[in-house]
């Protein structure tokens, strides 16, 4: 039996103000998908310069401009595509991206820039001489990824087909460091498919801080099986082959190397006998002779941190940290001036916390402490012996930005408003640019002191709030329920704005559910957050619940779900379903789930394992089985299915087909290369093996987010209607 709600919904019901729908515009699909008439206004790639005094802008997309962090004026524009590149009816190409040499006396400006997989992109690049207003292509040879200047500012370091090069500026001449990489076989200088997509990761080389050598990431992926996409759209289909070790499978062997820019020489460094490893992250010290990297074991509860020797390639070991349950990949590893600290992240006492190394006495102090999570470590000034994050003090729904000395006294909040915050900091901590916004409040860009005092609001989103106004939005509640269980999990709700208690509503459950993610957040949601809007407006109720496994409230509530994920996360998912179905105004009739990816796995195991729940449910892209999936996120959370069987098997929907007695939407695209279209075939035959009826929609060409063209409109309006043909009125 459910215990009593710690807010009611109906407290909630009785403090909604009363809405006049007079002139309420109607919510379209079309609006949101193919006008993109509630997409707010950002600030795009703002980047302080080095004076702390100014950052840059692209504006209108195609020209650079300076402003200045006292007032948000602008100052000059110090780069235009128009007049250098332009397309062959002098259209100015969109700059893409773009990279200031240390001295800021270049840029590199990519443009052209196509994806290879969800992180990591090629482009075309150029090199503009801020002051002799020049311009010269990187590289005469096919498009290049991930360039970087080196610390003098002479060279710049880029991958292209699997090899490092280097382009000496001064004498404009390139030249390889690597010669072996092959495609499918070995990668130099960027990453594997899974280190990617698991441990955020495309940059496999980092230049040393006096530009003498660059320590690389190499891969032999030569032995890991490949996954076969078909590409359509011809007359014969091609295949797309790419390495993708499933879970329990091999993985690619990584090795590091320093390359010697004086003797031309590559040494690879000492990182240990074991091959059955992850090296997730390299890193120079603040000496030029000494690189850090991370070694992590398969089972990832076992995290080293070693020191190697440029010049011999030996290492020894700095500092480790091991769990019972797994150990999270830090990119908050900070050497400090003095040469004898770091700052790193760490949960090993229950949250996530700031933590000062000494690295001669091997001795650790906590800089954050408390029963709240740090959200983000956003740095250090070392010379004011300051350090600044974001943590979820006062409930997990929100966040605020923080200040602390290094010894973890003097604690001050310096973000106003609750809600989110997102705040990115100049050189040298004197400003900082906050992105603010609310469940109801679309975003708002301001600059602030360091001392979080504003100074000017750079982008408010007025003309949002006056569409969202004009077009009946209702606000999200939040809410929390207490489960059979005794945990109290944390919700959203939306309601149409004509709500009235007496009366029966249909409702839709968005579910995300993975490890560590939050769904339920103060914060604006622009495009599945008006697609419940519309859904509102045509008399539904929208309801999101933060199952255990979700992040924000310390490390057993998110890992307790360790070697058997899907079950607690479903146990939860349908008790609140029972929950709101319990409520007057819930029709429990007429429930639905819908989920993406994690969350499309959930969404079909509710409607298998809660078949007296739910009516109905929607799944897109959804894993059907983890043995279908990759080995680091896989297995970060189950173990291997050699080791772990069951908690494998137990809780993949494939296996709980006969359950389903519900409608069943399935989606996914064919080219999806994270949750392979694999899933939903094998999940669609064993539906029919069973005789459980469904309905299948599939995307050519498509990968796992389905965005491009007309196919998102198209996909919501498919779930749009299969709703209304299931649970609708």
């Amino acid at each position: 039996m459910i215990l009593l709600t710690k807010l009611t919904l109906l407290a909630i019901i009785l403090s909604i103000r009363t809405v006049s729908f007079a002139g309420t515009e109607e919510i379209t699909l079309e609006k949101l998908w193919l006008e993109r008439h509630f997409v707010p206004q950002t600030i795009t790639m703002g980047r302080s310069m080095q004076d702390g005094l100014h950052y840059t802008l692209v504006t209108e997309g195609k020209h650079i401009d300076v402003h200045r962090y006292d007032t948000g004026e602008f100052v000059e524009r110090i780069f235009t595509s128009e007049g250098h590149l332009e397309e062959d009816d002098g259209t100015a190409i969109s700059v893409d991206t773009y990279l200031f040499c240390p001295a800021e006396e270049m840029l590199l400006i990519g443009v052209n820039q196509e994806s290879i997989y969800r992180r990591s992109r090629r482009a075309e690049y150029y090199v503009w001489n801020i002051e002799n207003q020049e311009i010269t292509a990187l590289s005469e040879g096919t498009t290049q990824r991930l360039p970087d200047f080196s610390p003098d500012g002479r060279h710049i370091a880029f991958v292209r087909q699997n090899n490092i090069y280097v382009k000496d500026l001064e004498e404009g001449r390139e030249y390889p460091v690597t010669t072996d990489g092959k495609y499918n076989h070995i990668i130099n200088g960027t990453t594997d498919w899974v280190y990617e997509e698991e441990f955020y990761l495309t940059k496999g080389f980092e230049w040393s801080p006096d530009g003498r050598r660059i320590a690389f990431m190499r891969f032999d992926e030569s032995h890991v099986k490949e996954f076969v996409m078909m590409k359509y759209g011809q007359l014969y289909p091609e295949e797309y082959r790419f390495k993708y070790p499933k879970a329990g499978e091999e993985n690619a062997v990584v090795t590091l190397h320093m390359y010697d820019m004086e003797t031309g020489e590559t040494i690879e460094l000492d990182t240990g006998d074991e091959t059955d490893q992850y090296i997730p992250r390299i890193k120079w010290t603040r000496d030029p002779l000494r690189l850090s990297f991370q070694r992590l074991n398969r089972h990832q509860n076992h995290l080293e941190i070693f020191l190697a020797d440029a010049e011999s390639g030996e290492k020894e070991l700095l500092y480790e940290e091991t769990n019972r349950y797994y150990v999270r990949v830090t990119d908050d590893l900070t050497f400090l001036e003095d040469g004898t600290h770091f700052l790193i992240t760490s949960e090993q006492h229950g949250y996530t916390h700031i933590y000062l190394y000494d690295m001669e006495n091997r001795s650790l102090h906590p800089v954050t402490a408390g029963n709240f999570d740090v959200q983000e470590f956003l740095g250090a000034d070392e010379d004011a012996g300051q350090v600044y994050y974001l943590a979820r003090k006062g409930s997990p729904l929100t966040n605020h930005l923080y200040v602390t000395d290094l010894d973890g006294d003097n604690v001050r909040q310096l973000t106003q408003g609750e809600g989110t915050h997102t705040p990115s900091f100049s050189e040298g901590f004197r400003y900082f640019i906050n992105r603010y916004s609310t469940a109801s409040r679309p975003p708002v860009y301001s600059i602030h002191q360091a001392d979080g005092g504003q100074v000017e609001i750079l982008e408010d989103n007025q003309e949002l709030v006056t569409r969202v106004e004009s077009h009946g939005f209702t606000d999200p509640e939040f809410f929390s329920f207490t489960t059979s269980e005794g945990v109290s999990l944390n919700g959203q709700i939306i309601r149409p704005a004509d709500f009235d208690p007496a009366k029966e509503y249909p409702l839709l459950m968005y579910v995300y559910g993975g490890p560590g993610h939050q769904a339920v957040v103060d914060s604006w949601n622009t495009f599945n957050g008006v697609w419940f809007q519309k859904l509102v407006q045509k008399g539904y109720i929208v309801v999101t619940v933060d199952n255990r496994g979700t992040g924000g409230r310390g490390e057993e509530f998110r890992k307790m779900t360790y070697l058997q994920l899907g079950k607690y996360e479903t146990i939860d998912q349908i008790e609140a379903a029972q929950y709101l179905a319990a409520q007057d105004y819930i029709d429990g009739e007429r429930i639905a789930i819908f989920g993406w990816s994690y969350g499309g796995y959930l969404s079909s195991l509710c409607l298998a394992k809660g078949a007296d729940v739910f009516r109905a449910a929607i799944a897109v892209a959804p894993v059907t089985s983890w043995r279908y999936y990759d080995t680091i996120y896989t297995e970060r959370y189950m173990r291997t299915p050699q080791e772990n069987p069951d908690g494998y098997d137990d809780n993949s929907p494939i296996n709980h087909v006969d359950k389903i007695r519900g409608d069943y939407l399935l989606v996914h695209g064919t080219a999806d290369d994270n949750v392979h279209y694999q899933n939903t075939i094998e999940m669609a035959d064993a539906l029919i093996e069973a005789g459980v009826d469904f309905e299948l929609m599939i995307y050519p060409d498509h990968d796992h987010g389905i965005f491009t063209g007309p196919a998102r409109l198209h996909l919501y309006r498919l779930m749009t209607d299969f709703l209304d043909r299931s649970i609708g009125k």
